[in-house]
């Protein structure tokens, strides 16, 4: 899957998943910007990849949207694929003990930072008539998950998010998708579990015993089924997908 020329910003793209979907797009010919928060990890993977511009900023800010985009549309002239990754994992907690801080912190990172780079991104994609966004949404909010509300809130919010804006952009030639990923393996991921089965009063090994029996494929998810799914969207072969929201979670069933 050739995507020559494609100028593509990647947001929470120097870490985990998101590193590997901008380092699949670089080596598949894009022209590739990633923005992280992590300062360190953003030098890092710049370094190891200096053919990816790799900036340090907050993506919920307007001031940092505005910079990541100006100096992409300087770097390649046009952002042609938009992939609204960064999102956090929240509290995990019961209902009556998440503070409104947490909350509103959850919502800022995994929702209106999606909101104000679409907003950005819409200028150009609009006024050349195509363009391509993609959301990262949670296969937990098609099922739910105990003890998760903010996070589960803020994934269901970018389904809603998605819909509207494939209706409203599709007209000006602007595909929007979001891909609902399961639990995908790496050390963020157990960080969360082992979260979740302390709060549950089970072992960790335990909760990810019944984490996968809840799953049709009995399997986690690698960040590069991820990277494939957004890099076939990209391609012509995915010209008339839009407005989905795409399972690449082997069928989650059931969370608890």
């Amino acid at each position: 899957m050739r995507v020559d020329g494609l100028g593509v910003l990647v947001t929470a793209g120097a870490g985990g998943a998101g590193r590997v979907i901008s380092e699949s797009f670089a080596d598949r010919g894009a022209r590739v910007v990633a923005c992280d928060v992590d300062a360190d990890t953003a030098e890092q993977f710049g370094a190891a990849r200096p053919d990816i511009c790799v900036l340090h900023g907050d993506i919920g800010l307007d001031e940092t949207v505005d910079a990541v985009f100006s100096e992409a549309e300087r770097r390649f002239g046009a952002v042609d694929v938009l992939v609204n990754n960064v999102g956090i994992a929240g509290p995990t907690a019961a209902v009556e003990d998440i503070s409104t801080e947490d909350w509103n912190h959850t919502l800022r990172t995994n929702l209106t930072s999606h909101f104000l780079c679409v907003r950005r991104a819409v200028r150009g994609m609009k006024a050349r008539g195509s363009g391509l966004i993609v959301n990262i949404s949670s296969a937990s909010a098609k099922v739910g998950l105990p003890l998760r509300l903010p996070y589960v809130v803020s994934k269901g919010a970018i389904l809603s998010l998605t819909l509207n804006l494939a209706r409203e952009l599709g007209p000006y030639g602007v595909r929007v998708n979001a891909i609902l990923p399961g639990a995908i393996r790496g050390e963020r991921v157990q960080r969360v579990m082992y979260a979740k089965a302390q709060a549950l009063g089970v072992p960790p090994e335990e909760y990810e015993k019944t984490l996968l029996r809840y799953i049709s494929l009995r399997c986690m998810v690698d960040a590069e089924d991820i990277a494939a799914m957004i890099l076939f969207l990209s391609t012509p072969a995915g010209r008339l997908i839009t407005g989905q929201a795409i399972g690449v979670d082997g069928n989650v069933e059931y969370e608890e």
